[in-house]
């Protein structure tokens, strides 16, 4: 099966780990829109122009189905998203929202873009006390790998929700990437990788092709440390083949 992953940048890789490892042989295709990072400070209807660049250039592609692994456009878009594309459209958030519905915790913290808590998704749609907390300098910080104080500024968004919430959503892809040092901060509060929770078929040909929009150094750096990149795992620009 041909999969194709959407993101802002590099976040969404995180997800394309999980689903990898998960579900190895498919074919899964990644952009990651590096050029136009961040989407955590956008309007809908610019993040809605963005997301269907994105999806057409998957398309380009010839994917049979597409994951948004954005949290920001999927608490924005998906709805306007389906309605305009055949193809079969899944949000990261929507088995999320399931999960957290599900559980018997009542106290849900989610850390995410200022776009994602202005939404208000997870207060619509989860039947819980619900603490939403924008952290907006998280992803120009972790796109940049610009992580050496990455730890002062999660105390600045968390320190007020320690032994308060029962389980943090990290309502960004990005956010996976500095999960160990959030875990540091919040004790024994569960930290929820909202990835963890996809579930598609299994197909029959292993391959990854990651593109961006952008691409330098960082990103490629950026790319090697969260992706196992084996020798059927490709990196490209959006402007070459």
């Amino acid at each position: 099966m041909r999969i194709g992953l959407f993101d802002s940048g590099v976040g969404g890789l995180t997800v394309l780990k999980t689903l990898s490892k998960k579900y190895p042989n498919n074919h899964y295709i990644y952009y990651g829109d590096t050029l136009n990072n961040p989407y955590g400070n956008k309007t809908k209807d610019e993040l809605l122009t963005l997301a269907k660049a994105n999806i057409e250039f998957l398309l380009s592609k010839d994917v049979e189905m597409i994951i948004i692994a954005c949290g920001t456009v999927s608490s924005n878009c998906l709805n306007e998203l389906k309605k305009i594309y055949q193809i079969p459209i899944y949000s990261i958030l929507e088995p999320t929202i399931d999960y957290l519905n599900e559980i018997a915790c009542q106290h849900i913290g989610v850390i995410a873009t200022e776009a994602t808590i202005n939404s208000h998704i997870f207060k619509d749609k989860v039947d819980k006390d619900v603490i939403e907390i924008a952290t907006p300098k998280l992803v120009p910080l972790i796109e940049s790998n610009n992580l050496n104080n990455i730890s002062e500024v999660l105390k600045e968004y968390l320190v007020d929700y320690i032994d308060k919430i029962d389980v943090l959503v990290l309502g960004c892809t990005h956010y996976p990437i500095i999960k160990d040092e959030i875990k540091k901060i919040m004790g024994s509060t569960l930290i929820l990788d909202m990835s963890e929770l996809i579930n598609i078929d299994e197909g029959n040909e292993k391959e990854i092709k990651i593109y961006f929009s952008k691409l330098n150094e960082i990103i490629i750096s950026n790319t090697k440390r969260i992706i196992d990149f084996d020798s059927k795992t490709i990196i490209k620009s959006s402007n070459k083949d």
